[in-house]
């Protein structure tokens, strides 16, 4: 009775936090305050398990990655899509996707899990197999420091029941090794083979682990990294070599791509398809304001968005060489950017409107790199504007943004959350 009634009190929260443009996690919180155990209650008949995505950067992009991958495969999949990784973020996700029972109907699900609460979503839910990506620098004003990050991943990943995945490359999560509980069978990995790091202008970006620098896990690393072309990438899995296009360019997200594969054939054993696979990527569209390409006016626009100096400068090293006109913006979601001194901005010649409340900032940071720009308008709603002005036909547009301001910006081109291109 209690998770009926807090599913029909948060979807009409939900619908009325929709009409006033309010953000996607309150509808949650409200039912899990009426409900304490909803999401409990509601995974728990789900046949399959639950897969958990952890990272300090890519969770929204390989938690779509590994959802699209077993749909291609026949699977109904329950995911987060907009990268709502909080508890009552996953709790706004069920909303919007179950009935009024509050019980979800799909063989699998595959959840984007905010580092912090990891652990705690873990002791509730039990999930089968957890994915861990990477530790980055990341909201140090929130974590203090990455080693902290790092550790409460690394506690997640240890309460795995069946299989943890984990990123060779990455000097914290390649430990987890030595932190799995009894019940988890094994240890697996995916990794970039050293020649694809060594041609990335930046590398790999991964945080290093001063606390204990000598240590190195033996790993059983499945899928490798061996290619990478603008368009796509090859990987070494199973004694097999496998060609993906991928949803946008860069080696991040040949990195995530090889962390799904991974984590799908842990969930699958011998059921995985490497053309269904394939396939699969072929049809997929880049996960929310992740190097989405969205029609705007006469042209398109690709959002490249960013929330920290990995994600950032990896998304730089990815840009083309021709990016038409440019917006670059950050907002107060970015609480602290002094990090954006530490970004190379070789990638971009010149900038045509900078926005957001930290527009100051940021063109100040601009104009030390030797940048040019023409416009600093702190309005959103007047740089869009501005980008419209600029639009040519068939000159796709490129828009620099972090999250808060990529919700705002697609909005103000048509585009609601779940968009299409989503």
């Amino acid at each position: 009775m209690r998770q009926s009634l807090a599913v029909i009190i948060g979807k009409c929260v939900y619908a009325l936090t929709k009409l006033r443009g309010g953000g996607s996690a309150f509808p949650g919180l409200v039912a899990l305050r009426i409900a304490p155990r909803l999401l409990q209650n509601a995974f728990r008949r789900v046949p399959r398990g639950i897969v958990f995505v952890l990272g300090s950067n890519g969770k929204s992009t390989t938690t779509h990655m590994v959802s699209q991958i077993l749909r291609g495969h026949g699977l109904k999949v329950f995911t987060n899509p907009t990268g709502a990784n909080l508890p009552q973020g996953v709790a706004s996700s069920l909303l919007r996707q179950v009935g009024a029972r509050g019980v979800v109907r799909a063989d699998i699900a595959v959840l984007e899990v905010d580092e912090a609460f990891a652990v705690e979503l873990a002791e509730i839910l039990a999930p089968r197999v957890v994915l861990g990506l990477n530790t980055q620098v990341d909201q140090l004003y929130r974590f203090i420091d990455t080693e902290r990050a790092g550790v409460m991943m690394l506690d997640a990943m240890a309460l795995a029941s069946e299989a943890i995945v984990t990123n060779r490359d990455d000097p914290f999560l390649s430990t987890v090794g030595d932190r799995r509980g009894a019940k988890t069978p094994r240890v697996v990995a995916f990794g970039v083979a050293s020649e694809v790091v060594a041609a990335s202008p930046n590398g790999l970006l991964n945080a290093q682990n001063f606390a204990d620098r000598s240590r190195v896990t033996a790993l059983d690393v499945v899928t490798e990294v061996t290619a990478l072309t603008d368009s796509g990438t090859t990987l070494r899995t199973r004694d097999m070599n496998v060609a993906l296009s991928l949803p946008a360019r860069g080696m991040h997200y040949a990195v995530d791509a090889a962390a799904a594969v991974t984590t799908v054939q842990q969930v699958l054993g011998e059921d995985w398809s490497a053309d269904l696979t394939a396939a699969a990527f072929a049809a997929m569209k880049p996960a929310y304001g992740r190097g989405e390409v969205l029609p705007f006016d006469a042209t398109d626009v690709t959002f490249v968005m960013f929330k920290n100096m990995a994600s950032l400068q990896l998304n730089l090293d990815a840009l083309p060489h021709e990016t038409g006109p440019v917006m670059v913006a950050i907002d107060e979601g970015t609480p602290d950017m002094s990090w954006i001194y530490d970004v190379r901005f070789d990638a971009l010649r010149h900038v045509d409107v900078i926005s957001g409340d930290k527009c100051w900032q940021m063109a100040n940071c601009l104009a030390m790199k030797g940048v040019t720009f023409d416009l600093v308008e702190p309005s959103v709603e007047r740089a869009v504007a501005r980008m419209r002005e600029l639009v040519t036909p068939g000159v796709r547009q490129t828009w620099v943004v972090n999250y808060e301001i990529t919700m705002i910006a697609r909005k103000l081109i048509g585009f609601s959350e779940l968009a299409s291109g989503s």
